[in-house]
């Protein structure tokens, strides 16, 4: 957290010295502080802040891959003529622990057109979701847990 916390001071700084604080400077300032951090990460102890930011930035891109994707097909599902898809909830059995975990999987799955989290059991070892097609629950299961849960778990490594 103190690594992240130089590297927002390092982006902020950027920006002020450039007297501009547009999105776009703040993101140079980022990559040049990530630059700098890098340049001096033995001595910060920062190893483990980029193997986490790695882990980060592959949920970020595979959020974004996965919301493109769902938007397409569920646009292609609705646009058919005939409406031939099944709706569903679906049991997903949880492989994550913490309520953190629990939580950021459940808001990727939400945030994703086409499903939707319901519920955790009290037990949190199921998550209900609702899914727009689910003549293939076994899929959607294995799409989860191979996707999202598989980078949320390695992000709270």
């Amino acid at each position: 957290m103190r690594i992240f916390t130089l590297h927002m001071v390092l982006a902020l700084a950027w920006a002020a010295i450039a007297g501009n604080f547009s999105v776009l400077n703040i993101i140079v300032g980022f990559v040049f502080g990530l630059l700098a951090i890098w340049m001096v990460r033995e001595q910060l102890g920062a190893g483990t802040y980029f193997r986490k930011s790695r882990r980060i930035v592959s949920l970020i891109l595979l959020f974004v891959y996965e919301l493109v994707h769902s938007t397409f097909t569920v646009a292609l599902l609705v646009l058919k003529p005939k409406l031939d898809f099944k709706p569903g909830i679906i049991a997903y059995p949880l492989k994550v622990k913490s309520d953190v975990e629990i939580t950021l999987l459940a808001n990727l799955i939400t945030l994703t057109p086409g499903t939707l989290s319901i519920d955790v059991s009290d037990d949190k070892k199921t998550l209900y979701v609702h899914a727009i097609d689910a003549t293939d629950p076994e899929g959607i299961i294995a799409d989860i847990a191979d996707g999202f849960e598989k980078k949320v778990i390695e992000v709270f490594e």
